[in-house]
């Protein structure tokens, strides 16, 4: 199932028309709130098809990804219950938003932010369960301690930054030659991210 190849040749496509750095900025800023599909697969066609303004897309990845996090951090301290809850519910993701509150609290603490800002893990529930445990934190502590808005959009930056910048520069370092290795290994990237997220994930829960 070639699905990442029909999203990458779609997102080139785009990344062609006249509006492809707003929707960009949209779907990156959206992606860390509720959309499922990750800046990446946008990102990487427009530094590839537009190889000199690499830098510049993934600054502006950085940046709305950040801000739709902060939305998604405050969507999880002001109105998880019962708005949020509810839609978490029809989405299926309690147990996911369970998992990420039992990292943040018992193990990684703002490490786990880094975790899903920096890998593939779906940053909308990292951000989401943040804010709900800092609300929780403040509801029995009187403090959020190391999980205040303003740490998280540190680490937010220095996560996204470090994985879109890294990105943009081996495109833009790689030139023709790793447009080439990315056509042609696309799906097997895609689907090994995928997988290595439902390993790490599956492994938290049963061990």
């Amino acid at each position: 199932m070639k699905i990442f190849t029909y999203l990458y040749d779609l997102f080139g496509r785009l990344s062609k028309h006249k509006a492809a750095t707003p929707i960009m900025c949209i779907n990156s800023f959206a992606e860390s709130v509720f959309w499922p599909i990750p800046p990446d697969v946008m990102l990487i066609p427009m530094c590839i098809y537009q190889r000199k303004k690499s830098h510049y897309y993934a600054l502006l990845t950085v940046i709305f990804s950040v801000l739709g996090a902060i939305v998604g951090y405050n969507l999880g301290y002001f109105l998880y219950d019962p708005y949020i809850a509810d839609i978490v519910k029809v989405l299926h993701y309690e147990g996911h938003v369970e998992t990420v509150r039992s990292w943040l609290t018992q193990e990684y603490g703002i490490l786990m932010v880094f975790v899903g800002a920096f890998t593939p893990v779906p940053y909308k529930v990292i951000a989401v369960g943040t804010g709900l445990v800092a609300a929780e934190a403040m509801a029995n502590t009187g403090s959020v301690g190391m999980l205040s808005l303003l740490n998280f959009v540190l680490v937010s930056f220095v996560g996204r930054g470090l994985r879109f910048f890294i990105e943009a520069e081996v495109i833009f370092l790689g030139g023709p030659k790793m447009e080439n290795a990315i056509k042609r290994y696309i799906d097997i990237i895609g689907w090994v991210c995928v997988a290595l997220v439902a390993i790490f994930i599956a492994y938290k829960i049963l061990i």
